[in-house]
């Protein structure tokens, strides 16, 4: 179960479908599926495949506690919101100067 656990934080973390962490790792989709749903265990050729993908050491898919992935967590978050604010800033400078150029 803990194995399951974070193969699907991490691919969620990075944003990554089960379609597209089957794509990177060259695993089928169903293969991810059975994973996440303690279906199937793997070969340890399968769980470097995984860890490569993830951007992550291969012992960090077996930790039942998530200190690694707590931190990698905050991280992944933080640079979501760093993008954020560039979309927002970026939005807010155009309406500022669609603003100006309607009132020239």
């Amino acid at each position: 179960m803990v194995f399951a656990r974070n193969v699907k934080e991490y691919r969620t973390a990075l944003h990554y479908s089960q379609e597209k962490l089957a794509e990177k790792t060259g695993l089928s989709v169903q293969t991810i599926k059975d994973i996440e749903a303690c279906r199937r265990w793997i070969s340890d050729n399968s769980l470097t495949k995984l860890s490569k993908a993830l951007k992550i050491a291969e012992f960090q898919l077996l930790l039942p506690e998530k200190f690694e992935a707590t931190q990698y967590h905050q991280k992944s978050r933080l640079k979501s919101l760093i993008a954020l604010k560039e979309k927002i800033k970026t939005y807010m400078d155009t309406q500022f100067e669609d603003t100006l150029n309607d009132i020239k």
